[in-house]
């Protein structure tokens, strides 16, 4: 289907679409589609409509709340357009259910989704089945469209993308250095530690090679005992989490030879005895049952979450936090894990991040700060929403119509360049080397007698390269298959999966060529592994480097660049790189310079070339965040 020719709005109206997400671009695009003439609809989104949705996705009401977003949103459109077909999907993209063959049946997919993972997997079965994509995303004032067609423009997946920022686990536990590292500390380690899975691995308590002599004492801390009053028992956690281990980190002097000491903090130290007893007791009669209402500010009085909290505020919030997470939702405890919705899990990490920050000597943070850098939170604006999903759909009309020389890639700015907010970009041709639909081989540095297969499976092949159901094979050797597998089978791979490379049935060494598949994706590559010792633990957390998978930027491109501000490229990297928000993001890759397209090329626009900016892209909760360039000194290339 994807090949017919569309010259007419008839021919429109006989389109068949599929939408992924209906969200906040999802709602503006459903509107636009049905109002621009479309009449065959297909909406697969997998989430369910929250309160912080209302404020932009504005086919949603209140009384909408935990129903599925898909199914409302087509409710509300056919209300006011009752004479179209629209088919919602209440389901994950990544099903097996939408296969290749179910996507051959559009004419075009139009994205509007909020991770990077669920757009590369589209991206892989749009090239499979042969059909347009025009892919989407905005933050605040930034939002882009791109278009992309098998075999004449880039795929999704041609330019770098930035993955989510990972942190070494000794950052985390020992020398955290920024606010976003206490903020893990206290989500990930402190918070699933002692109201998430009991039977999760869980490195909190990893603070030196100081003996196993702590190791009892550990394990004792965190579990309450029956009769254990809660005051007693929060205090006892407060002391061991906040003084005992950062004592137990000092004890290692190495450590702190050209790094500032971190402070021991114990409850003593920052409340009396009579304060504690107190805590609670300025409002407990108004605290409510209903579980994601539970709130510690309320309980001790305090109403506005853009204050600092001083240490002893902070202090008082961690203990009535987890006093309340003790008496009033003792059900949860065990089967808890952070969500920015749930209100005395944000108050219960942002007290903890503080007192933690302040051990270290790291600035405080404010409830609202935190809980937008937990909750990897970007405020979004509904008019940016809007105007991108225009944009989808004039490029989905052009991509029906088949008129490849009018299609745009086209972002939106903050702030006018060149007295545009819209700068239009040709796309560009497929990239020779990315290795989704160029098939070229990758190269992976690993140490072949230590890294286990399954290792390889996470950090790699469903992390880096993004396949669901992979299927690993050394030469006419099979390793490893996720999915539905014969029954004598599934135990040889889940075993591989615990064995080291080297040590495989079929052996992987220096110099192998793996093979990785997926079935559902349609999607194939070879992995050229070459055997590395050691790696730094810093620079590369996961133990190995996987290359060929992007394309770097020459030093020589770089050095001339700059951004709107009149930094350099560099710069604008390590400020993004070094802000907590983008730092729980993800991380900045630059893109090929590119130029608007202009019928005419005078002497003024040539001049102006000089002054080349940078685009950048980053990838992050909500949407896709566009830093935007001039348009100055864009490259332009035609297909």
């Amino acid at each position: 289907m994807a090949s017919s020719h569309f010259h007419s709005t008839a021919d429109i109206k006989g389109a068949k679409v599929l939408m992924v997400g209906a969200g906040g671009i999802g709602c503006e695009l459903l509107k636009t589609l049905a109002l621009s003439g479309f009449r065959d609809i297909h909406i697969i989104d997998m989430d369910t409509i929250e309160v912080s949705n209302l404020n932009r996705q504005f086919l949603f009401r209140q009384s909408h709340v935990g129903q599925s977003k898909a199914k409302v949103a087509r409710d509300a459109v056919l209300k006011f357009k009752p004479d179209i077909s629209i088919t919602p999907y209440h389901a994950n993209v990544k099903d097996r259910d939408f296969d290749v063959d179910f996507f051959k049946q559009f004419n075009v997919v139009l994205n509007g989704l909020d991770n990077l993972d669920a757009r590369r997997h589209v991206n892989r079965l749009c090239l499979a089945a042969d059909v347009p994509l025009v892919e989407s995303g905005t933050t605040g004032f930034l939002g882009q469209v791109t278009v992309h067609v098998k075999g004449k423009t880039e795929c999704y997946e041609c330019q770098p993308k930035p993955a989510p920022k990972t942190y070494p686990v000794c950052t985390i536990t020992s020398t955290p250095s920024k606010f976003v590292h206490c903020i893990v500390w206290a989500k990930d380690l402190l918070f699933a530690k002692l109201l998430g899975d009991k039977n999760q691995d869980n490195d909190l308590n990893v603070r030196s090679s100081d003996a196993a002599s702590s190791s009892e004492n550990v394990e004792d801390v965190f579990e309450r005992s029956k009769d254990e009053d809660i005051e007693q028992y929060g205090r006892k956690i407060f002391d061991h989490v906040f003084g005992y281990n950062i004592e137990l980190a000092l004890s290692n002097e190495e450590t702190w030879k050209s790094r500032n000491r971190p402070k021991p903090i114990y409850s003593k130290d920052v409340l009396s005895e009579e304060l504690t007893q107190q805590n609670g007791g300025v409002d407990k009669n108004h605290v409510s049952d209903d579980g994601l209402s539970v709130s510690a500010m309320v309980s001790l009085g305090m109403k506005n979450p853009q204050d600092i909290w001083s240490v002893k505020e902070n202090s008082r919030i961690f203990l009535e936090a987890l006093r309340l997470f003790f008496t009033k939702r003792e059900k949860d405890i065990g089967n808890l894990s952070f969500d920015k919705d749930d209100q005395l899990a944000v108050e219960f990490v942002t007290a903890a991040a503080n007192i933690r920050a302040t051990s270290f000597g790291i600035p405080l943070h404010s409830l609202f700060e935190a809980k937008g850098i937990a909750g990897n939170i970007v405020h979004a604006v509904a008019t940016t929403n809007a105007v991108i999903a225009g944009l989808i759909v004039i490029e989905a009309i052009k991509v029906l119509r088949s008129d490849i020389k009018s299609y745009r890639m086209t972002y939106c700015l903050e702030h006018p360049s060149r007295n545009m907010l819209l700068m239009p970009v040709e796309p560009f041709e497929p990239n020779k080397s990315c290795y989704v639909c160029s098939e070229t081989p990758l190269s992976l540095e690993i140490n072949t007698n230590s890294t286990k297969l399954k290792d390889l499976v996470e950090k790699i092949v469903k992390a880096k390269l993004g396949m669901n159901l992979p299927l690993i094979m050394n030469a006419s050797s099979l390793l490893y298959e996720a999915g539905d597998v014969e029954d004598d089978m599934a135990p040889i791979y889940e075993a591989n999966l615990e064995k080291v490379l080297a040590e495989l049935p079929s052996p992987v060494t220096g110099g192998t060529m793996l093979t990785v598949e997926d079935y559902l994706q349609e999607l194939k590559c070879n992995i050229n592994i070459k055997h590395r010792e050691e790696f730094d633990e810093e620079k590369e957390p996961d133990g190995m480097v996987l290359s060929g998978w992007t394309q770097p930027v020459s030093a020589a491109e770089n050095k001339d660049k700059s951004i709107v501000n009149g930094a350099s490229t560099s710069d604008a990297t390590t400020a993004v790189a070094e802000s907590e928000m983008d730092d729980e993001i993800g991380i900045i890759s630059p893109l090929k310079k590119r130029k608007l397209p202009d019928a005419s090329d005078n002497s003024n626009a040539a001049a102006e070339t000089k002054n080349n900016k940078q685009l950048q892209v980053i990838d992050d909760e909500d949407d896709l965040v566009v830093l935007e360039g001039n348009v100055d000194g864009f490259k332009k290339r035609r297909l």
